[in-house]
């Protein structure tokens, strides 16, 4: 057996590992930053800025976000419209992609350059509004917050290039067995498809979760405006009013406090969801060593 842990094997080895955990600390910092000063006082963030760890612990900051009534009735609302549009989005993908990826498919080219198409030009955001709150009659309801970024042609492309990555023949003795393309789809291509699957619905996620600009537009209720926008509209309206009034004559708004925690709870289910996810995204990285 021929013995690979050379001396400059395992150097590189060490390089790569200092290199990668240089990374992660550049990346967890700025995090931990966040969070330290999240639990600190408005006046030491005034005074002395941002620091790892509080010097004056305080919950007060996440005690303002969630003195609203609205804010669980927010959360529920990100929740549904994340779980419900992904759900949505990747389904709906897939069964696009999947033909896509068919090269024998009738029209493929075509349906190709209409899906790049939408990628390149698009007709503007007066004509859009009117199509959502006219035509469609979408506006202020909760399908508003899902139908218009139910399908992401870039996503499209990526699920349709993993498509066809998956040798062909699984798909013709599937059809040779009698299975047709939606049970070979539902029954071989899809369980093999998981980390793309898992991949694309992350995107989806984070794109409905983060999302802000569709209820700023189309959301008047105050019972379907989602979290994002409910902590935009806090964190504009505590900067107001700090800046508008002296804040030591009366009380202290925790402006720069709430910043903090905003951002720790909006991206908390995030964080919370992805080291599920990331096993697919291993199994991806490893699925081509063990074909054949």
């Amino acid at each position: 057996m021929v013995e690979y842990k050379t001396f400059g094997f395992r150097l590189f080895n060490a390089a790569n590992y200092a290199l990668f955990a240089l990374l992660g600390i550049v990346c967890l910092v700025p995090f931990l930053i966040v969070l330290g000063s999240s639990f600190e006082t408005e006046q030491v963030l005034k005074d002395n800025g941002f620091s790892l760890i509080p010097k004056q612990f305080t919950l007060y900051a996440y005690s303002t976000v969630f003195q609203l009534n609205t804010v669980v009735q927010s959360f529920l609302v990100s929740i549904s419209v994340t779980l419900l549009g992904t759900l949505m989005a990747i389904t709906v993908t897939a069964l696009l992609a999947y033909p896509l990826a068919q090269k024998e498919m009738k029209g493929r080219g075509a349906l190709l350059a209409f899906v790049l198409l939408t990628m390149l030009f698009n007709g503007g955001i007066v004509p859009w509004y009117i199509l959502i709150s006219k035509y469609l009659q979408l506006k202020d309801t909760l399908w508003v917050l899902i139908l218009p970024y139910l399908v992401n042609p870039f996503n499209m492309f990526v699920l349709k290039s993993f498509f066809e990555t998956i040798p062909k023949e699984i798909g013709e003795s599937a059809r040779i067995d009698g299975a047709g393309h939606l049970r070979t789809f539902l029954s071989i291509v899809a369980p093999l498809s998981m980390p793309g699957l898992a991949t694309i619905s992350l995107f989806y996620a984070l794109g409905y979760w983060n999302d802000w600009w569709l209820s700023l537009n189309f959301i008047e209720s105050d019972r379907l405006v989602p979290v994002q926008l409910l902590l935009k509209k806090m964190i504009s309206n505590l900067t107001f009013i700090s800046s508008q009034i002296d804040t030591s004559k009366f009380i202290q708004v925790p402006a720069n406090g709430v910043q903090m925690a905003t951002t720790i709870i909006s991206i908390g289910p995030i964080i919370a969801a992805y080291p599920y996810i990331q096993r697919y995204f291993v199994k991806g990285l490893t699925i081509g060593g063990i074909k054949g």
